[in-house]
């Protein structure tokens, strides 16, 4: 059986009650798929954003997470699916509370995974690249226009309007995923983020070894 639950996931409440009622109806199998983007410069977010967007994308999957854990060891297997995004391994200028968000999420569920395998749980990340969803216009928060960001934002129309996936598409590949018998930790969804992430990784190795001989004397 396959179903989607709506919950308020930035309270912890609403999520116990929904996975209560869900699980007295209809036995447990869980994913969990939220998310909320939106251009907050990191250096002068309102307080109220950045609440907002922690809260609904790392509380709110961490209390949902709680909720089905107690069911999910009980019966001693399960799969959770936390979708993450790209933009949880790298990150770009005017998204900068997003990233906080999805890169604490990814810690989050790394840990989480090591901590649940040995009751027969599951845990994967989905990591979405570019797809044709309203996540940078109208569902989206917007920074106030600062003029000293005026370039980036100028060059956002071009980005908006390039090829993306289709959401639709994805839900075979997500299927596959939680039918799989030793699923992922991590996958991209995408035929972007693999060249992306090549790229993002070598220069991080290249900087890091650069100032090796550093670390070693941080040490003592």
């Amino acid at each position: 059986m396959q179903a989607v639950v709506s919950t308020n996931v930035g309270s912890s409440t609403a999520s116990c009650l929904t996975v209560a009622r869900w699980t007295s109806t209809t036995g447990a199998y869980f994913t969990r798929i939220t998310g909320r983007g939106g251009f907050r410069w990191a250096s002068s977010p309102p307080s109220y954003a950045a609440r907002r967007q922690i809260d609904t994308n790392l509380f709110g999957p961490l209390w949902v997470t709680q909720a089905a854990l107690p069911v999910l060891r009980g019966q001693g297997s399960g799969h959770i699916i936390q979708v993450s995004s790209v933009g949880g391994v790298f990150a770009l200028p005017g998204l900068g509370l997003y990233h906080a968000s999805k890169w604490g999420l990814e810690g989050m569920t790394s840990s989480l995974a090591m901590e649940v395998r040995p009751f027969g749980v599951k845990v994967t990340l989905v990591e979405p690249a570019g797809f044709a969803t309203d996540w940078q216009g109208a569902s989206a928060d917007q920074a106030e226009h600062s003029p000293a960001y005026a370039e980036f934002r100028a060059n956002l129309p071009v980005s908006a309007s390039a090829r993306r996936g289709d959401p639709d598409a994805t839900a075979a590949a997500i299927l596959a995923i939680a039918d799989a018998d030793e699923p992922p930790l991590r996958v991209f969804l995408g035929d972007q983020p693999l060249p992306l992430m090549r790229a993002e990784y070598a220069r991080r190795i290249t900087e890091w070894e650069a100032w090796d001989d550093l670390s070693g004397k941080a040490f003592g």
